[in-house]
């Protein structure tokens, strides 16, 4: 829950590049992040693998006008709209860009090489059709911000009854962001996302600490199995609310230009 999905950097750069708030190679660089190199396959006119600057500048000639992430889980297709093999697909990769305006969309496989501790990590986007309609799922930004508040204070409640170590504190962390999100010190979206995207993306990622924690820190006080599945239950309505929070804030810049049209 804490990293951050490739597909929400592809997303979230695209869209800037699109906008032309950053350049192309800015785009490229910032999407790659800390892989080696990423390259996207099947891409209509090209009869192999291109690099990621081509193929952004290939999609927007080809009619994409924004990018949106779908982060789908078993019997949850968030962000998708078909067909069944690009949402197969994407169900296996946990995660996917669609294209809005070009019926394509782009599944990450990841591959990496290397001793522990200097792995080389290569991504290939596989390029496919995509069905253009409204996506899975996708709450607004504003129905996102109470889902992720309220889900945060139910699971607070039930972690911190059974004791499950370093809820509490975690918890209270999460909501003092959101209380002070005018004040985050760090860019969590690519230039050009509105204010409320980048506050729900923030606190997606501090709900996803807090969820993190809870499984990583073992049983804590929780060594009965009805105890456990009672965290398990509480956490997994988190999960999916921190994963459509997520999708919303990713998805905020071409849910914009829908609305002014």
């Amino acid at each position: 829950m804490l990293s951050e999905p490739r597909s929400g950097r592809l997303t979230a750069w695209g869209n800037a590049l699109l906008a032309g708030n950053v350049s192309p190679d800015d785009a490229a660089h910032s999407i790659v992040g800390e892989d080696a190199v990423h390259r996207v396959d099947g891409l209509p006119g090209e009869t192999g693998p291109v690099g990621l600057t081509l193929a952004l500048g290939r999609l927007r000639a080809l009619g994409v006008t924004g990018f949106r992430v779908a982060l789908p889980a078993p019997g949850h297709p968030l962000g998708l709209s078909g067909p069944p093999e690009f949402n197969a697909r994407a169900l296996e990769a946990e995660e996917a860009v669609v294209c809005h305006g070009g019926a394509l969309g782009l599944v990450p496989e990841v591959y990496e090489a290397g001793p522990a501790g200097d792995l080389h990590v290569e991504v290939v986007w596989h390029c496919l059709p995509v069905r253009e309609a409204p996506p899975a799922d996708v709450p607004s930004l504003g129905e996102a911000e109470r889902e992720l508040a309220e889900a945060l204070r139910e699971a607070t409640v039930v972690l911190t009854r059974l004791d499950v170590a370093g809820s509490g504190p975690v918890a209270e962390a999460a909501i003092d962001a959101y209380r002070a999100r005018a004040h985050a010190g760090h860019e969590v979206l690519a230039p050009g996302y509105p204010s409320r995207a980048v506050r729900v993306l923030e606190l997606a990622r501090r709900v996803g600490l807090l969820i993190s924690l809870a499984y990583e820190r073992g049983h804590g006080g929780a060594v009965s199995a009805s105890e456990m599945g009672a965290r398990a239950a509480a956490l997994r309505p988190v999960e999916r609310v921190t994963r459509r929070a997520q999708v919303a804030a990713y998805n905020a810049y071409v849910e914009a230009q829908e609305r002014g049209r």
